[in-house]
């Protein structure tokens, strides 16, 4: 999976940029970029890839991406349908780690912040009511002005840099330097399985998306990816069926053959594996919560 520079223009008036996007999906191209971002979701539901993890997203949560951290945001495919009832809706900020300067971050009262910004490298989201008192607050910087944006931004970054309600996405993630070349080859590779996972996908068919043999496709997506074909593949099926479960009128086994799965067992199998709960566990969980 091979992520593309996306350039972010901040404006000349301003030291970080934030951006209200309302549509049918966010920026759902697998990108970097040196700004870091905060990013909350009104609304909208869907996949998200965040460095080598893969999981589903909803509305309101809230995440923090580091530097160079490659990441995409796929909404469920109704939100592409013609006169769609479905609208994502996000409120996205941008900013450089040294948008005050290079030494601001460094001074003793802010060091919890600078430590932060260290650990988004690996992916952070950020839940309970931190999230919520971010919320409100990111709702105060998109109408506030002069010093109050400066004063407003550091507040947010000081509650999540202190709170111990947030989630590291990935326990270690390191990225990679790629030229032109594998960014084209890599992303080909990525759009080919998002559009086919429901069917089979054999490793002739992917190496030759990838211009590779078979034994070369896999020695090269396992190290650019740090994980099989195969397993990336499950991901995306599991993925997907988890916004299946969501359903109220769909059984687990239609679940299972709408995913990609060839059968019930080994679906529920590799969904344990990955969720760490089966798949009626979870849609017990999601459908029907214990009040």
């Amino acid at each position: 999976m091979k992520p593309h520079l996306l350039k972010v223009s901040l404006e000349p008036e301003s030291s970080f940029k934030l951006r209200q996007n309302k549509g049918p999906d966010f920026y759902n191209q697998w990108h970097f970029h040196p700004e870091i971002e905060l990013i909350y979701i009104h609304k909208g539901r869907g996949t998200r890839f965040i460095g080598n993890d893969i999981c589903r997203f909803e509305a309101n949560e809230l995440i923090l991406i580091g530097s160079n951290l490659a990441h995409m945001w796929r909404c469920d495919p109704e939100f592409f349908l013609m006169e769609s009832e479905f609208m994502a809706e996000v409120t996205v900020i941008y900013f450089n780690r040294d948008f005050l300067g290079d030494r601001f971050f460094n001074t003793p009262e802010l060091k919890s912040i600078n430590f932060l910004f260290e650990k988004a490298k690996q992916g952070i989201k950020i839940t309970g009511e931190t999230r919520n008192e971010v919320k409100d607050l990111i709702t105060k910087l998109s109408g506030a002005r002069g010093v109050e944006r400066i004063i407003t931004l550091i507040s947010i970054l000081d509650k999540i840099a202190i709170t111990k309600e947030k989630e590291f996405i990935n326990s270690l993630y390191h990225q990679p330097k790629y030229d032109e070349f594998e960014a084209n080859r890599l992303n080909q590779i990525f759009q080919h399985t998002l559009a086919n996972f429901q069917k089979k996908i054999s490793l002739s068919e992917i190496a030759s998306v990838a211009n590779l043999s078979s034994k070369a496709f896999c020695r090269y997506f396992k190290l650019k990816t740090k994980k099989t074909f195969y397993n990336f593949l499950l991901e995306v099926r599991v993925a997907h069926a988890c916004n299946l479960l969501l359903e109220k009128d769909i059984t687990i086994s239609e679940v299972c053959y709408e995913s990609g799965f060839n059968n019930l067992s080994n679906f529920n199998r590799y969904f344990k594996k990955i969720m760490n709960k089966t798949p009626l566990e979870y849609k017990k969980e999601h459908v029907f919560p214990t009040e």
